[in-house]
Order: C-alpha cells, then sequence, then structure tokens
C-alpha cells in the first residue's frame, strides 16, 4: 500500500481527536480487510477471537509471533490505519508487554489494546497491576517519533462482572496510566455508556453488540469510536455453517442467493 506510516498514525489520531464518532470493523484476514476498506471505512481493527478461529483454535491460544505476521500482512493490505486486538500485549513472553509494543510497531500498527482479563486463573487483573501494565504499554507506545494508539480495556462486563463502578475507576486508571483511548466491551446501556464517557473524558470506544444502542444515539453521547469485535467473523461463519447445513440437508444451494456481489469483489481486490 501506498500511505507511509508516518501518515497513517497520524491520520488515526486525527480520527480520535476530532468531535465526531468513527466506526472501527475488525477484518480477521487481508481479504476482509480489502473488502471492509473498499465500503469506505476510515480506520480498521484486528480480532484476536476472529483471527484465532482462522487458525482453527479459540481465542485466546495465538502465540504473538502469529499475531505480528497477522499484523505485518493486515498493514499491508490496505491504506487505512490499523488498531491491534492485541489481548494482554504478552507479559509472560521474552520482553513482556514493552517487547510486544516493539514487535507491533515494527510490523506496521497504528495502535492496539491492552486488557485486564487473565485466562490463565479466569479473573480480572487487580487494578494496580493491570494499571502498571497500561504504563509500560504507554511507555512503549509513544516512544516512537510517530507514536501509536494506546486503548485501555476493561473487560468486566464480558467477563460476568456487572459492575460499572468498577469498570468507571478502572478506566480512569488506564487514562491516567497512559492510554489515549479507553474501553469496556459489553456496555449496552446508553445511560451507562454516557456516564463513562462523563467520568473519563477521553475518547470511548463502544463494542456494537446486538443489545447495544444504535450509533447515533452513541455519538449523541460523546463517544468516539465503535468496533465490531469478533460479531462480522461471527457473521461470516455463521453464513458458512447454515450453508454448509443447507448442502448436507436439503441438497440445495440458496445459501449462495446471499453471498458476496462479483462487482464488490471485484472493486475490492482488484
Amino acid at each position: 500500500m501506498s500511505a507511509s506510516i508516518d501518515d497513517r498514525r497520524a491520520r488515526f489520531r486525527e480520527l480520535h481527536a476530532r468531535e465526531q464518532l468513527f466506526v472501527i470493523p475488525n477484518p480477521w484476514d487481508a481479504g476482509s480487510a480489502r473488502l471492509l476498506a473498499s465500503l469506505g471505512f476510515e480506520a480498521l481493527a484486528t480480532t484476536s477471537a476472529g483471527f484465532a478461529w482462522s487458525l482453527g483454535w479459540l481465542d485466546q491460544h495465538v502465540a504473538r509471533y502469529e499475531l505480528v505476521s497477522h499484523v505485518a500482512a493486515l498493514a499491508a493490505a490496505t491504506d487505512l490505519p490499523l488498531n491491534v486486538d492485541s489481548e494482554r500485549c504478552y507479559p509472560d513472553e521474552a520482553g513482556g508487554v514493552a517487547e510486544t509494543v516493539a514487535l507491533l510497531d515494527a510490523a506496521g500498527a497504528d495502535g492496539f489494546s491492552i486488557e485486564d482479563y487473565d485466562p490463565a486463573t479466569d479473573r480480572i487483573d487487580d487494578i494496580d497491576v493491570a494499571a502498571e501494565r497500561v504504563s509500560v504499554a504507554a511507555e512503549a507506545a509513544h516512544r516512537p517519533a510517530h507514536p501509536l494508539v494506546l486503548t485501555g480495556r476493561a473487560e468486566n462486563h464480558i467477563r460476568g462482572v456487572d459492575d460499572l463502578d468498577d469498570t468507571i475507576e478502572r478506566l480512569i486508571a488506564y487514562r491516567d496510566a497512559g492510554a489515549d483511548v479507553v474501553y469496556a466491551p459489553g456496555l449496552t446501556e446508553l445511560a451507562d455508556i454516557a456516564r463513562v464517557v462523563q467520568a473519563v473524558s477521553m475518547p470511548v470506544n463502544v463494542l456494537a453488540l446486538p443489545a447495544a444502542p444504535p450509533i447515533g444515539e452513541l455519538a449523541s453521547v460523546g463517544v468516539r469510536r465503535v468496533s465490531t469485535g469478533s460479531l462480522l467473523a461471527r457473521a461470516a461463519y455463521g453464513a458458512l455453517v447454515s450453508g454448509a447445513r443447507e448442502l448436507l440437508a436439503d441438497g440445495t444451494s440458496r445459501y449462495a442467493e446471499i453471498g458476496s456481489a462479483q462487482k464488490d469483489l471485484r472493486k475490492a481486490f482488484a
């Protein structure tokens, strides 16, 4: 792609600085990235779950070197800024969080996230531990001449912890530790989302769940960024499973009636 990393990072920061919501969908491979780019989105983000599924695994089972290779492929696929779902930033790998950030930087990422859920214990990290990890990530992210955008994630609401006060406390701690954006996936009530936006006074990302408010309502309370997480990948895999079951059960191919139009594929892949 022709856009330089400096240009892309500058554009990504501008998207967060302006007073306007933007949607950042989550492709899971180069093809889905190019399709989404061809539709007019302003930035893209990886999905840890969608990428893991493309390898035939469950989420949280991708090695760091595999993620870095994936990031390089998606960064090269389009001219759009690319944010990375980098889970906990691999604190137990060689060099820890700082080395993970350096590798993402070299692979062409324009931003990345770090979350506070530990799959090894199936628990949310203590807030002080999580904030310190955000601080390490922020120092590494902001070191390059053109810094990466760091998103601090509080995983409470997708991990069974329905405690908005704790979520807000965490997001404020991550902001103060150096995050540029904060994100609490799983929030669906507009009043809760508005409370988060008001409390943190910085760009907030919201996950576009089926039960979440429409994008226009999210914009009205000051949300800056809306992402799709693994939902687009799940929908695509759902279409595949549904079509395959139709073939097995009925011997028909009606599923193909709602496939991608050839003109859309030619536009994206030419």
